[in-house]
């Protein structure tokens, strides 16, 4: 069996962004595969009954600067976004059009750069066109009910599974949450004949 990473992310996980910052570096280093799988954040921490940073006291301020410490400690770029929390519902299906058109790499990294590392709001209609058109693709696409009913299956799928949070990895069916868990990840594939 080929070595994989199963991706879950949300372009509104900041931690997600991280992630993806190294998990190419990863793949490269222990010759896997990564499959992105696209959900909806807030799906998921409605369906397990997990909360979001903003409603616990500190917790906000404190996700900012672990953001940046991560992001210093990879020596990325990172801005944590002023739009935070965003909708990214349509970005998500975006995400899911581009895989299927064979986009996906262009959009993927350039919708997460547009976001944690420029600050731009990739919720308002007018900046999501823009990036479609730019990585060429037709903004009807992300409204179709295939693509629609794709991104509800990983939600459910990544749910049924024990996921809470983004950014979930599953490895050979193991779960590790969080881009702190990247070393788990990694020991995890190098464990695979």
């Amino acid at each position: 069996m080929a070595k994989q990473i199963e991706f879950f992310y949300d372009y509104l996980s900041p931690f997600s962004y991280l992630a993806d910052t190294q998990l190419p570096a990863i793949a490269r280093r222990t010759g896997a595969e990564i499959l992105y799988r696209p959900i909806l954040l807030g799906a998921i921490m409605k369906a397990t009954g997990n909360s979001g940073p903003l409603p616990i006291q500190g917790k906000a301020g404190y996700n900012v600067a672990d953001f940046q410490r991560w992001a210093k400690r990879y020596g990325v770029p990172a801005h944590f976004s002023p739009h935070f929390p965003f909708n990214t519902i349509r970005l998500l299906r975006a995400a899911i059009a581009a895989q299927r058109l064979g986009r996906f790499a262009e959009f993927h990294s350039t919708a997460f750069r547009a976001i944690w590392e420029h600050g731009q709001d990739l919720s308002k209609e007018e900046a999501l066109c823009r990036l479609l058109r730019d990585v060429q693709i037709d903004p009807a696409l992300i409204e179709g009910d295939d693509i629609k009913t794709e991104l509800r299956a990983n939600v459910d799928e990544a749910v049924s599974r024990g996921a809470f949070g983004a950014p979930t990895f599953f490895v050979n069916g193991e779960m590790f949450w969080g881009n702190d868990r990247l070393d788990f990840v990694e020991e995890a594939l190098m464990r695979q004949a």
